[in-house]
C-alpha cells in the first residue's frame, strides 16, 4: 500500500490518541529528512497498522482476513511528496476464488481531505483487475464484471474532468479561440492525442516529469491559449476570426491554424502527466491497468466533447448574428481565463 506520509501521520495519530506518533511524524515531515519519516513509523507500527487495517480490508465469504505487515514501512517519493509504503499479508479463513475489498481510508468525516479516491491493482488466484474506491463505492468484489470494473474508471474520468477547473479554463480557451468547428474539432483531437500519450506512460511508470514543473507548466498553457486570442483580437480586431489565408490541404487550416494546433498537441503533452499525477497511478506495465487508464481517458474525452457540443454552436450562433458581441464575449473570456492562469502560474512557481 502506498499512503500520502503526511496525511497517514496525523490520521493514524489522531485514531490511535498516539500524539508522540504526531510529533515524530510531523517533525520529520517538515525536515524533510525520510529517514527519521520510516524511524517514526517504525516505532509507532501498532498505531499505523490499526489505522490501516480498520480502514482497508479484505475478507472472503463474509469472513474477514487478518493483515500483518510484512517488514517495516518504507519511505517513498511521488512528485516531491513523501509516501509511505507498506506491505501487508492478509490471511483468510479458508481459500476461495472471490474476495471483497474495502476501502475508508482519509475519510471526509476526519476534516484532513475531501474525496479520497483509492485505486487498487490485484491479481488473486488467477483472477486479476483493477478498481476505484471512494465514499460513494467503497467496495468490489475480485469476482465483478469487466464491465463494473471499466464503468468506475470512466466515471472517474469524467469526475475528474469536471472537477478540475484548470483543465475546463484550457478548454474554454480553446473554444473562444477557435473560428471554425473544424478547428476546434482538431485542437480537441491533438490535445486528446497529446494527452492520452503522456498520460498513459507517465501511469505506466513509463516517464515521469515532477509536479513542480508540470503544473506551473499547465497553468501557464493556460493563460498561452487564451492570450492567443486576445492578441488576434488586439491584430486584426473585428476581422479576428477570419482565415487570413485560404487555407490548404484536407483540413483547411490557415497558418496561425497550423501553430496553434502545434502549440495545443505540446501543451496537450504536459496536461496528460497532470492527468497521470492527479490520479496518482505509478505501476509497472500491465494489460489490465491500461485497459483501466484506456477507460479513464474515455471518461475524460466525453466530457470535453459534451462542453465543446454545448458550448460552441452557442458561441458560434452568437458570432453569425452579433459578430460584435461574439467578439466581446470570447475577449472576456479569454481575459478572464488568461489571467486566472497567470495566477496559478504564480502560485505554483513560488509554491504558495
Amino acid at each position: 500500500m502506498e499512503l500520502e506520509y503526511d496525511l497517514l501521520v496525523v490520521s493514524a495519530a489522531d485514531a490511535g490518541h498516539d500524539d508522540p506518533l504526531f510529533q515524530a511524524g510531523t517533525a520529520a515531515f517538515e525536515a524533510g529528512d525520510s529517514v527519521a519519516q520510516a524511524a517514526a513509523l517504525k516505532s509507532h507500527a501498532s498505531a499505523v497498522l490499526g489505522y490501516v487495517s480498520d480502514r482497508f480490508s479484505v475478507s472472503s465469504r463474509g469472513a474477514a482476513c487478518r493483515p500483518t505487515q510484512v517488514g517495516d514501512a518504507t519511505i517513498g517519493e511521488r512528485e516531491g511528496v513523501p509516501y509511505a509504503d507498506l506491505l501487508l499479508d492478509w490471511t483468510c479463513p479458508e481459500p476461495v476464488d472471490e474476495h471483497v475489498v474495502r476501502s475508508g481510508l482519509f475519510p471526509d468525516g476526519e476534516g484532513y481531505v475531501k474525496g479520497t479516491k483509492t485505486i487498487v491493482t490485484y491479481e488473486i488466484d488467477g483472477r486479476s483487475g483493477s478498481a476505484a474506491l471512494d465514499s460513494a463505492n467503497p467496495s468490489f468484489s475480485t469476482a465483478q464484471a469487466w464491465y463494473q470494473r471499466f464503468g468506475e474508471f470512466f466515471l472517474l474520468g469524467a469526475e475528474h474532468l469536471l472537477t478540475g477547473i484548470d483543465h475546463i479554463l484550457f478548454l474554454l480557451a480553446l473554444i473562444a479561440g477557435s473560428r471554425r468547428l473544424r478547428e476546434i474539432v482538431l485542437a480537441a483531437t491533438s490535445f486528446t492525442l497529446a494527452h492520452s500519450v503522456t498520460f498513459m506512460l507517465a501511469a505506466l511508470g513509463l516517464v515521469e516529469a515532477p509536479g513542480v514543473i508540470v503544473e506551473p507548466i499547465i497553468a501557464l498553457s493556460i493563460a498561452v491559449v487564451a492570450g492567443w486570442h486576445l492578441w488576434g483580437i488586439w491584430r486584426r480586431g473585428e476581422h479576428a476570426a477570419d482565415l487570413e489565408t485560404a487555407g490548404r490541404g484536407h483540413f483547411s487550416l490557415d497558418r496561425a491554424g497550423w501553430i496553434r494546433l502545434g502549440v495545443v498537441f505540446c501543451f496537450g503533452l504536459v496536461h496528460g502527466l497532470g492527468f497521470a499525477g492527479a490520479l496518482g497511478i505509478d505501476e509497472a506495465w500491465s494489460w489490465t491497468l491500461l485497459w483501466s487508464l484506456l477507460v479513464f481517458n474515455v471518461g475524460i474525452e466525453v466530457v470535453q466533447m459534451t462542453i465543446i457540443a454545448v458550448v460552441f454552436p452557442l458561441l458560434f450562433v452568437l458570432r453569425r448574428r452579433a459578430p460584435k458581441a461574439g467578439l466581446w464575449a470570447t475577449g472576456v473570456v479569454s481575459a478572464g481565463v488568461s489571467i486566472m492562469g497567470l495566477i496559478w502560474f504564480v502560485q505554483r512557481i513560488s509554491g504558495s
